[in-house]
């Protein structure tokens, strides 16, 4: 499995580098991750209506010229939507275009053709209950951009191209077993993002640090009904935490306020075959338009922009995410906004994990007073743990993970756990290997001290360092030096001096066979 994974990844990954040429690589990430999502739409369809079309020994195909096609169309349309949540005809599928494109040989004149389809896939989910899901999903797919080429031509070369070369590959979709696919687009994501430098971290949070957040909001529980992030980007960490709890039926909340990474979430939910009655990602800004109010949710996960700028309106003061706490975040950092969010939609039985920048676990004046109010008045606060710096694409800076829950079992003390030295680095990033995050998960089942490490900290110690959650103060790891043996020391003086004084005597004797003075 392993090596099929890798294998295809490797293709799909192979197609983006050699295809887009001197186009940068986030603008080609649009296309790439589009036309794999269309291929999958086209699959996906002929699959399920094969199995339709099986009793009358037909095939989707085939249903073109067929005595009775618009009956069975108007059939499979019915039918599609309510399965698959979106329609195509047999000439819309990927391979047919892909086909045409290519046909005797020559490259044929595709790109009107298909603009044509994708517009007809979102139009085909109008009025029904998908709509929301697919409506402007292919908007970042601009197929007149002069990136892909100065003429005409030269675009519908390269869509042409990029048609046959994922034509070939086998997504291996039939095999409902396998995630082979949205593994794969998980990790093209990842490679754009890697790639990307400043604007990455904003739509991609690593793999491994999603697989932290998705164990501990998972720990202890069997089941998660649903699960939300205010910050959602590409959907990794929601998709995350469904893989840790291997739960079939968990529904995905998300807001997302950057379109085309609102797009790129919903194409990647479905690419991991989460049915669009189960996930419900909204496009808007969290703090300012919460689209999810009146919800609560079993798992909270996020990895929100750190440090952001946000409005801090007076008005705030009357939402009951912040009112209860007097005061509300500094308008130039966001982060305990998004906290204070994030608490407002946790489920009592709930755990919300979330990565912060340092600066909130000991930052004064409003900040001060938020945390003070979650710790002393609300007791919500169950562990903080130190990251290693460098783990996030686009920034060095270290970064912590604030775990909270509104029912805790543990509510004398707070653990804290110092991961900053535990890591891997591979090229210019850190990295978490597999024993560091388990490392950091037994720490946090078994809550145990352990020196230079861990720390259980009472709340009595937390109130007398005036609230402030800065590790240190808590996971001592300070390293002793080994004593210097001084009269060691001055023996490797004197012995240092004897050296130079018959290495003197020797650059003397050289100066006097060559009658010139010496240098010294």
């Amino acid at each position: 499995m392993t090596e099929q994974k890798q294998q295809l990844e490797q293709q799909l990954w192979n197609i983006a580098n050699t295809l887009r040429g001197k186009m940068d690589a986030d603008d080609f990430r649009d296309y790439i991750l589009g036309f794999i999502f269309y291929k999958y739409l086209s699959k996906k369809m002929e699959l399920y209506a094969n199995e339709i079309l099986e009793p009358d020994n037909l095939k989707f195909r085939e249903l073109e010229g067929h005595a009775q096609e618009s009956a069975y169309l108007e059939a499979m349309k019915d039918a599609a939507l309510d399965k698959l949540g979106y329609f195509l005809l047999p000439s819309e599928l990927f391979s047919e275009l892909a086909r045409r494109g290519n046909a005797g040989g020559v490259h044929q004149f595709i790109l009107g053709d298909l603009a044509k389809v994708l517009t007809h896939i979102e139009q085909s989910t109008m009025g029904s209950e998908s709509e929301e899901d697919f409506g402007n999903l292919f908007e970042d797919l601009d197929l007149t951009s002069s990136k892909l080429g100065k003429s005409e031509n030269d675009k519908n070369e390269l869509i042409v191209k990029v048609l046959s070369h994922l034509d070939e590959i086998d997504f291996d979709i039939a095999n409902t077993e396998s995630d082979l696919l949205g593994d794969a687009y998980e990790y093209l994501i990842g490679q754009f993002a890697s790639g990307a430098g400043k604007k990455a971290g904003e739509f991609y949070t690593p793999q491994q640090v999603s697989k932290v957040l998705a164990k501990l909001v998972a720990h202890g529980k069997d089941k998660i009904k649903s699960v939300y992030d205010p910050t959602c980007g590409s959907g990794s960490l929601l998709l995350r935490v469904a893989k840790e709890v291997d739960n079939k039926g968990i529904q995905f909340f998300g807001q997302e306020m950057n379109p085309t990474t609102y797009n790129l979430c919903r194409m990647n939910m479905i690419m991991h075959d989460v049915h669009y009655k189960r996930f419900d990602i909204k496009n808007e800004d969290t703090l300012e338009k919460p689209q999810h109010e009146d919800m609560r949710f079993d798992a909270v996960v996020a990895n929100p922009p750190f440090s952001a700028k946000w409005s801090a309106s007076p008005l705030h003061m009357s939402d009951d995410r912040f009112s209860a706490y007097g005061r509300l975040a500094p308008k130039s950092k966001a982060d305990f906004a998004f906290v204070q969010h994030m608490i407002h939609q946790l489920a009592d039985n709930g755990t919300m994990a979330c990565v912060l920048p340092h600066g909130v676990l000991f930052r004064g004046a409003a900040e001060g007073h938020i945390r003070k109010y979650l710790i002393e008045d609300r007791n919500y606060l169950d562990a903080v743990i130190g990251l290693p710096a460098n783990i996030f694409y686009g920034t060095s800076i270290p970064t912590c993970i604030m775990v909270l829950k509104k029912e805790r079992v543990n509510k004398d003390n707070i653990l804290f756990i110092d991961a900053s030295q535990h890591f891997e680095k591979v090229k210019t990033q850190n990295y978490l290997r597999e024993e560091d995050i388990n490392l950091i998960i037994d720490t946090y089942t078994n809550r145990t001290t352990t020196d230079k490490y861990s720390y259980v900290a009472t709340l009595q110690e937390v109130a007398e360092n005036d609230y402030n959650l800065n590790i240190p103060r808590y996971v001592d790891t300070f390293e002793e030096e080994e004593p210097v043996d001084l009269a060691a020391v001055a023996q490797e003086l004197k012995a240092i001096d004897t050296d130079m004084a018959t290495t003197d005597a020797t650059i003397a004797d050289y100066c006097n066979q060559l009658g010139i003075d010496t240098p010294f």
